[in-house]
């Protein structure tokens, strides 16, 4: 699978401002993004003029968006919910303006008392879905893709609330993104999830990390099972995109982690990467990963 196509990435890892995410990802051969953060703000905060300004550099450098890495519905269940819906339908008409109907979301932050409860109360469940399903509705009826995200701390940050989601609302307007570190972070073992979920997934984030501490790593060096899972995918026939997310902040303490013959590149010891060179060396394992699976 190394010449697969469909790479994207949160390019605002590299920088916050467009010129940059745009040469960094065309120096790495990536023709799309996942845009979240660009220019000071996430794309759907800004407005008219300066999305249409986000649109025509990015046409003039031939990259187009995979999806709208919104904060939809990352707030607390208990916030309100009348302001954020107006948010969300703010990005369903930049996401048309851009030329995707990819739309990145989540199913709310759960109250304290709820987040280790194995089975969520009816309550918190009932404001979740109903929730969901305007959501839900109002993409339908505007022809976008919601791509909800396994993110820590929410509702569905397990596999049996994601599958939970899906059998309720997933279709041609709702599907799945698959993020193997945030499952690992969670506690939940990565081929569980994907056996819940294989029906479903539309989309995968590509970072990885190690179970117990949680730290993030490049793909195939932690316990996302990243380079099984991939294999099951792709025999499947999933031609979704992959989405670079590379968290790697801070590169202390991984210069020893090898896998399989591959080793990390040597940096400094405790040096902190440049977003470049953090998300290029996201690239470079994600690739390595795919020549092994071909």
């Amino acid at each position: 699978m190394e010449n697969y196509e469909l790479l994207t990435g949160f390019a605002d890892e590299i920088a916050q401002e467009l010129d940059a995410q745009i040469d960094g990802c065309k120096g790495l051969g990536i023709h799309y993004i996942e845009m979240r953060g660009v220019d000071g703000n996430n794309l759907i905060f800004h407005d008219d003029a300066k999305v249409g300004e986000i649109k025509k550099r990015l046409e003039d450098a031939g990259i187009r968006l995979s999806a709208l890495g919104s904060p939809l519905g990352k707030i607390g269940i208990e916030d309100p919910f009348a302001p954020h819906f107006e948010d969300f339908k703010r990005a369903v008409e930049i996401a048309h303006r851009m030329d995707t109907k990819n739309i990145r979301m989540f199913s709310f932050y759960l109250p304290k008392e709820e987040e280790e409860k194995e089975v969520r109360s009816s309550a918190v469940r009932d404001e979740v879905f109903e929730r969901l399903g305007r959501f839900a509705d109002y993409a339908k009826a505007n022809d976008a893709v919601l791509l909800h995200e396994n993110e820590k701390g929410i509702y569905g940050d397990r596999a049996k609330e994601c599958r939970e989601i899906m059998d309720t609302f997933y279709g041609d307007h709702f599907k799945a993104v698959f993020d193997f570190a945030n499952f690992v972070q969670v506690g939940q073992d990565t081929l569980e999830a994907y056996e819940l979920m294989k029906d479903y997934i539309a989309y995968i984030h590509v970072k990885d990390a190690i179970k117990g501490s949680g730290k993030v790593v490049p793909v195939g060096f932690g316990d996302g099972n990243v380079k099984e899972i991939l294999t099951k995918l792709f025999a499947s026939g999933f031609k979704g995109f992959l989405s670079l997310e590379p968290h790697l902040f801070e590169f202390d303490g991984l210069g020893g982690l090898q896998r399989e013959g591959h080793k990390i590149p040597t940096f400094e010891e405790g040096k902190k990467l440049t977003g470049l060179e953090a998300f290029t060396l996201a690239h470079t394992s994600l690739m390595n990963l795919l020549r092994e699976i071909d």
